[in-house]
């Protein structure tokens, strides 16, 4: 009598192995999932405190993780950039809209301007992802694009209040932001509080009523500030 074929299953394939493992709210099973969120942690990590710059493979390595894994999840430097501060991203909107619903507009804009430099003194990297282009990240970009039509209204809203100079200009945020710039070193708390002084100074030049005669704006856009990082 001819032997019966066994009915005993063997290991499954390697797919199915995988395919019967927990898996998060994002689609990607629990491993996975875990360095992804690492490969995240990291790089917020390295592009604030090293800017961004800083090698992938040193992000890999950091992460506990191969290049190999890293690149999979994102292809490109401006992929893990976008992603890594798309939540800080979201909290600056959400400043902005805030500060469009202040009734005081002098007030909006000043809390904006505090709250961006502070941001700029005490995390690097997000500021560079913010003042940098990135061409195929659609939904970062249209954040950014939000926040940039958010900041023009401020400015406006507050010169139409007579309380911000009338010469105030466009480019004169980026010369704000670079003075700030340079006050950013390795310790976030002294960077901090000589970030707030500074502002307070510029502040009070920024009043119509302290108003004199300046120079000519200085040619600046936004775009070119992550050359400082």
């Amino acid at each position: 009598m001819p032997a019966q074929p066994s009915r005993k299953q063997g290991p499954p394939a390697a797919d199915d192995a995988a395919g019967s493992r927990p898996r998060a709210a994002t689609g990607l099973r629990a491993d996975a999932q875990h360095n992804r969120d690492r490969i995240l942690e990291v790089a917020r990590e390295s592009f604030t405190t090293r800017g961004l710059d800083v090698p992938l493979t040193t992000i890999a390595r950091r992460a506990g993780v191969g290049a190999a894994t890293l690149y999979r999840r994102f292809p490109t430097r401006a992929s893990l950039v976008t992603e890594a501060f798309s939540e800080q991203l979201t909290a600056c909107v959400s400043v902005l809209d805030e500060a469009l619903e202040d009734e005081d507009p002098w007030r909006g804009f000043r809390t904006v301007i505090e709250q961006v430099c502070a941001m700029q003194a005490t995390d690097r990297g997000f500021t560079a992802a913010f003042f940098s282009e990135f061409p195929d990240a659609t939904e970062y970009n249209r954040q950014r694009s939000r926040a940039e039509e958010a900041l023009a209204l401020l400015v406006r809203r507050a010169k139409d209040a007579g309380a911000l100079r009338e010469d105030f200009d466009h480019s004169d945020l980026p010369l704000l932001l670079l003075a700030n710039s340079g006050i950013v070193g390795e310790n976030r708390q002294v960077s901090l509080a000589a970030s707030r002084r500074l502002v307070a100074y510029l502040l009070q030049s920024l009043r119509a009523e302290h108003a004199e005669p300046l120079p000519p704006p200085a040619p600046l856009v936004l775009d070119q500030l992550h050359t400082r990082y």
